[in-house]
């Protein structure tokens, strides 16, 4: 995969919960990781005394944030209300010459900021709330 543009990654959420997914509005940056924890078998049996994992036995997340300015009040609102209400809908993140996730996430921190002489910005940070999908990129 060749260089991407950082500004195709995006994260859009399910507004209304009717499947169409709108970008959230106003971020500058974006990011998202996928971790899996290990589950460690290690016995005194082991071969040459190395480790061992439990093959597809760890719990796996993704997390997912961004930062921005306020621009849209519709995504705006909405990721408040997620907060607020402790809600997990539908999210999908686009990874640019990669592909789509696409599952529940819980909104668990914003953070607002802003000086005197500049726009007020906002961080969002996101967990995954359940199973993740994922959709390759087409070539």
């Amino acid at each position: 995969m060749g260089a991407q543009n950082g500004k195709d990654l995006l994260i859009k959420v399910d507004l209304t919960g009717d499947g169409q997914f709108q970008t959230m509005a106003g971020l500058r940056a974006t990011r998202i990781s996928f971790n899996a924890e290990t589950v460690d078998v290690t016995t005194l049996e082991s071969a040459g005394g190395w480790r061992e994992l439990l093959g597809g036995a760890g719990v796996r997340s993704a997390a997912i944030s961004g930062t921005g300015v306020f621009k849209d009040d519709a995504t705006d609102e909405r990721a408040r209300q997620i907060f607020f209400d402790g809600e997990t809908p539908a999210f999908q993140v686009v990874i640019p010459g990669f592909g789509t996730v696409q599952g529940p996430f819980q909104v668990t921190g914003i953070e607002y900021a802003g000086s005197h002489d500049g726009e007020a910005t906002y961080e969002l940070s996101l967990a995954s709330a359940g199973a993740l999908g994922f959709v390759a990129m087409v070539a």
